[in-house]
């Protein structure tokens, strides 16, 4: 009986049993409008229509209109309610102008640093102009690299984050899409409860969509009765609703103001190995120290007072210890959704487009528009060696799917693309010309460009630039590349259901 009890009452079923129920009543009303046929399917033609020009006249990405605008043309009696359901990002104006404010603030305490641009332009005008657009539309300043260190896997992030929480003094803040129960969060978490015990400010936001499946119900409660701050991102209710296309994605570990970690891992014992589930996970992370923290501090600072509805003083998370700056320079950087400036993929572009010798890409979803897709192929065209490393065993097939459907065209330009055999792919890194590198948590798909918030750490000639290359030549040696024989034998079949996924690749 308890057992039924639960299952009956788990989050979960409730929410999955009252989208069924709204999508049934739904169908009961379409089947009720049957007799009045000609008047539904105009209202659905308008409908739909309006949506189309409203896409079209917001300032969100051309490519990701395209993406929705194909769908609900060839769909146009269903096409616009269903992107009324789904689609796009329904925050309210509200929520979008607390938003706004809390950017203001962010811009505010970041531009109060030192602006390292011009010394750079000295010498690059490439890696100044990237470094300018990040300023100017992150808005993140660069930084003289002080300490930078490279995990080429979950396991070695792990130790070294442990390590690093230990010697917590002041605060501990933790921003994360997926934590679960298990040994990985299990030890972080008891290393949590002790430093609340000795006074120090802990606090933990996730997000409530990643961690449906990983978390019991009202897990914030458990943490707060233990003395830990916690907010839920975007918490899910049983409605349908576009609003949970916004999702938290960061990865972010803030320690005393002077150490932050961030890269694709989450708290979950797949990160490390610990569990097997799509063969071995392959997973990177960085370690920073230094003044470039302050911008993940305020990173972290702006998203909890959005969430709690408040405003935090700044200043009092300032570190003000002295560092010993090594070679180069590193620059943390965020993106969200709630503006027309995707700055992730641009940062991307701009160290495509500006290659002059080889791009390496890893990524565990390659679900691109037609921008990017170009700006991989001009590169090779140009002589520039572009190689990008996926999974070869997928967390889920149809992602899968639709990222093999792109293989085809960017190989007929000469990109090389590589399969990572063991298991799955999940870092998101890039690395070009010996120069620049990025280590964060944006991957190369619709979701992450567009509709998350995201954040990563564009660096330029520091020594874990060529640690994060030399990872990727070590990696290439067991990966599958794909060859012209892979495309000979596809068959009709699985290239028309790639077509009709990559249509709703905007969900994916």
């Amino acid at each position: 009986m308890n057992f039924l009890r639960k299952i009956l009452f788990n989050r979960v079923a409730v929410i999955a049993a009252s989208i069924i129920l709204q999508l049934l009543f739904l169908l009961a009303m379409l089947a009720f409008l049957r007799d009045y046929s000609q008047l539904f399917y105009g209202v659905g033609i308008l409908i739909s229509i309006s949506v189309i020009l409203w896409i079209v006249y917001n300032d969100s990405n051309p490519a990701y209109k395209i993406a929705w605008v194909i769908p609900i043309a060839l769909m146009p009696i269903f096409g616009g309610l269903f992107y009324l359901s789904f689609g796009g990002n329904q925050l309210s104006k509200k929520e979008k102008a607390r938003m706004k404010q809390i950017e203001e603030v962010t811009k505010e305490k970041l531009l109060k640093r030192n602006d390292l641009v011009e010394e750079i332009n000295r010498t690059n005008t490439h890696a100044a102009q990237q470094a300018r657009y990040i300023q100017e539309y992150g808005p993140y300043p660069i930084y003289k690299a002080e300490t930078t260190e490279y995990f080429k896997t979950g396991e070695d992030n792990f130790v070294r984050m442990k390590e690093k929480l230990k010697k917590a003094e002041k605060f501990i803040f933790m921003e994360y899409f997926i934590i679960e129960e298990g040994i990985m969060w299990n030890e972080i978490l008891d290393i949590l409860i002790n430093k609340v015990k000795i006074g120090v400010d802990v606090r933990v936001i996730f997000d409530d969509m990643g961690c449906l499946l990983k978390l019991p119900e009202h897990y914030e409660k458990k943490l707060r009765g233990n003395g830990i701050k916690c907010c839920v991102f975007n918490p899910l209710i049983p409605i349908i609703s576009s609003k949970y296309n916004t999702r938290d994605h960061r990865k972010i570990t803030v320690i005393d103001g002077h150490t932050a970690f961030t890269g694709g891992i989450n708290l979950a014992d797949e990160y490390i190995n610990e569990v097997t589930k799509f063969g071995h996970w392959k997973d990177m992370g960085l370690m920073i120290k230094g003044e470039a923290v302050w911008s993940f501090t305020v990173m972290f600072l702006s998203m909890w007072d959005y969430l709690t509805s408040t405003a935090s003083d700044y200043d009092k998370y300032t570190y003000t210890g002295v560092f010993k700056s090594e070679e180069g320079y590193v620059q943390p950087y965020s993106d969200n959704p709630l503006d027309s400036e995707t700055v992730g993929e641009n940062v991307y572009l701009n160290m495509i487009n500006k290659a002059e010798r080889y791009v390496y890409i890893t990524t565990p979803y390659l679900i691109i528009d037609s921008e990017m897709v170009t700006a991989l192929c001009n590169a090779s065209k140009n002589g520039v060696e572009v190689k990008i490393i996926t999974p070869g065993m997928p967390d889920k097939w149809y992602v899968h799917h639709v990222s093999r459907s792109y293989y085809e065209q960017l190989f007929k330009s000469g990109v090389i693309i590589l399969e990572y055999t063991p298991g799955f792919m999940h870092g998101k890194n890039f690395v070009v010309d010996d120069q620049y590198a990025v280590v964060g948590t944006i991957n190369m798909d619709f979701r992450s460009l567009y509709l998350h918030f995201e954040c990563g750490v564009w660096m330029y000639q520091t020594s874990t630039v060529l640690e994060v290359k030399s990872d990727f030549i070590e990696t290439e040696k067991v990966c599958r590349e794909i060859e012209e024989r892979d495309f000979k034998h596809i068959g009709v079949f699985k290239i028309l259901i790639g077509l009709i996924l990559r249509l709703f690749a905007p969900l994916m």
